[in-house]
């Protein structure tokens, strides 16, 4: 649904993951309904994008998690309010 860099589609998300980015952890972790901590590892994207069935694989994930943590979770949040807005999540 977004892109890892489309973090200007939604601003509210960008600011929000700049400048709490705490927050929009807990947040998305609410939303999956996992626990806070793991908003923000491989674990969680892996397990979000096989849930969807969003492309990727292990190693991108590993690496998007490891040196673009910010916009991986800014795109997964993106994603999960897109998803809510079309009624599929």
């Amino acid at each position: 649904q977004t892109g890892l860099m489309d973090c200007c589609t939604n601003c509210s998300i960008c600011c929000c993951g700049m400048f709490c980015f705490p927050c929009l952890s807990r947040q998305m972790a609410g939303d999956t309904n996992e626990f806070c901590l793991c908003g923000t590892s491989m674990a969680m994207r892996t397990l979000y994008c096989t849930r969807y069935n969003t492309p990727g694989s292990l190693c991108s994930d590993f690496c998007v998690s490891m040196f673009c943590l910010m916009c991986s979770v800014c795109q997964i949040k993106g994603d999960i309010n897109q998803r809510r807005e079309l009624g599929i999540f």
